[in-house]
């Protein structure tokens, strides 16, 4: 032992314990938050490989000749599946239940589930860009005929993206074909542009427009969006707000200013 230490006035610290604690605590802090932070990004790629389970709120208003108003909640489960080492599987269910008061002229107020949608992204693992491609399909799951159209359909379905830092940029999109009449004849885009921080919030813009092609017209969203990964416990949740603006819309359908709320449960893999 150094004079020093041996001096009277020289004291060895007895926080080792303590401190070696408080350190763990704050590396695992630190780790923690990049964890969460990555988790975060990976929520913005439609075919990352872990498990999710969004319950997204949508508000429009303006529909058809009465402005009517329709709320919608949206459960969609994403689930991945790894085929081989080279294949993924990613699926994606989106189930409506929506409320509804005079969509269509003076209809009065109803409450239902719509019809789902079910799509299955086959992904290379091994790729320089991350990209997915396969069939969807159109299931006539709603109560009555003014939630949905109520017929089979399907067509394909695809999702192209890239990832730096802590961007994201890439674009989503489907076409869909009624199986039993012409009802259904339409192209759905969704191009977006997101942004991750170091503390795991993401800014999010993006377009979730569709076009009949029956009708010759377009529905054409703009959404502005901003989530926050926390923590209730173990279980990490991803908390949304947003507003956006119709560009384009027929007679019947929303415009204006709608807003999105959503709350996502994540399952890493």
């Amino acid at each position: 032992m150094s004079a020093l230490a041996k001096s009277p006035m020289f004291k060895l610290p007895r926080l080792g314990v303590p401190v070696s604690v408080a350190l763990v605590a704050l590396v695992s802090s630190h780790t923690a938050a990049a964890d969460d932070s990555e988790l975060a990004k990976q929520l913005s790629n439609p075919l990352a490989s872990l498990i999710s389970v969004p319950f997204q709120f949508n508000y429009d208003t303006g529909y058809g000749s009465a402005d009517g108003d329709q709320t919608t909640l949206n459960i969609q489960p994403v689930i991945p599946f790894s085929l081989n080492a080279n294949l993924n599987l990613i699926t994606r269910t989106i189930i409506p239940y929506k409320w509804q008061n005079d969509v269509s002229g003076t209809s009065g107020s109803n409450q239902g589930f719509g019809d789902t949608t079910v799509s299955l992204w086959f992904s290379p693992t091994k790729s320089s860009f991350t990209w997915g491609v396969g069939p969807i399909f159109y299931l006539p799951t709603s109560s009555d005929r003014d939630l949905g159209v109520g017929e089979w359909g399907g067509g394909i379905t695809g999702v192209v993206l890239v990832q730096e830092g802590p961007w994201t940029i890439g674009g989503l999109g489907n076409h869909i074909w009624s199986f039993e009449s012409d009802n259904i004849n339409s192209t759905y885009l969704q191009p977006f542009l997101a942004h991750t921080t170091k503390e795991a919030w993401t800014y999010t813009v993006n377009s979730e427009s569709t076009y009949d092609w029956t009708t010759d017209e377009w529905t054409a969203p703009v959404n502005l969006m901003i989530s926050k990964l926390v923590r209730f416990g173990e279980q990490r949740v991803s908390l949304q707000a947003g507003a956006r603006y119709y560009l384009a819309s027929p007679d019947s359908g929303p415009d204006g200013w709608g807003a999105r709320l959503s709350a996502t449960l994540v399952y890493p893999r």
